[in-house]
């Protein structure tokens, strides 16, 4: 535990802190937005760049034109990266266009693409942010049970790497709508001890939209 908390950053702390404490929805959590990120990576950005030319077709030459409800890559945690990478290749995460992609990878080829695509600016997106879903994601709601996504993902969006919560801030509204959708139709069930299950399980096709519109305004 001693190794792992050496390496969180004061908003990792603050979000997992906040998470913890009110596990059945938190009502206002304040947190810090996080200092300029040190970047730092595991995987050869230089070689993952050279493997990324076929995830351009789906994702975008850099990862920040991706097709409709297809995922922004760019700027998306390394260590989250590599695990969806994985997941699709152990079957953890279904979809059979990315398990088709993944077969071949190594573990380093994983390592590296999730390098790039981590190492490239995201650029925003246009969207609304609208009333309801800042409300759900700052505050969650009590009466239901639902925690503030602000928890977890933080104030602008950008999650906590070392705790495995992925930057949610202007990734695309349909494709957070859809995988919302997924997590509360179990037909997408990767995540940390069901915590987005149990979470998405408790929402309305109204708040899905509203929190992905919210999200993706996040910068």
């Amino acid at each position: 535990m001693n190794a792992v908390a050496m390496n969180l950053t004061e908003q990792d702390i603050l979000d997992l802190g906040a998470y913890f404490k009110a596990p059945e929805a938190v009502a206002d959590v304040v947190a810090s937005k996080p200092s300029a990120e040190k970047l730092t990576f595991v995987g050869d950005a230089d070689a993952g760049e050279a493997k990324a030319m076929v995830c351009a077709a789906c994702h975008g030459a850099d990862g920040n034109q991706p097709l409709p409800n297809h995922p922004k890559l760019a700027g998306q945690h390394e260590s989250y990266l590599v695990k969806q990478l994985q997941d699709f290749k152990s079957g953890d995460r279904e979809d059979a266009i990315m398990a088709g992609q993944v077969a071949g990878l190594s573990d380093d080829d994983m390592q590296n693409l999730a390098a790039y695509f981590a190492s490239k600016k995201v650029t925003p997106v246009t969207a609304e942010a609208n009333e309801v879903g800042k409300k759900l994601y700052q505050g969650g709601d009590a009466a239901r049970g639902i925690t503030a996504c602000i928890a977890c993902h933080g104030t602008d969006g950008k999650g906590a790497g070392l705790a495995g919560f992925p930057k949610v801030g202007s990734q695309t509204a349909d494709y957070t709508k859809v995988q919302l959708e997924k997590f509360r139709s179990g037909v997408r069930n990767n995540d940390m001890n069901s915590m987005m299950a149990n979470i998405a399980a408790k929402l309305t096709d109204e708040d899905i939209a509203a929190l992905a519109e919210y999200m993706a305004s996040l910068k």
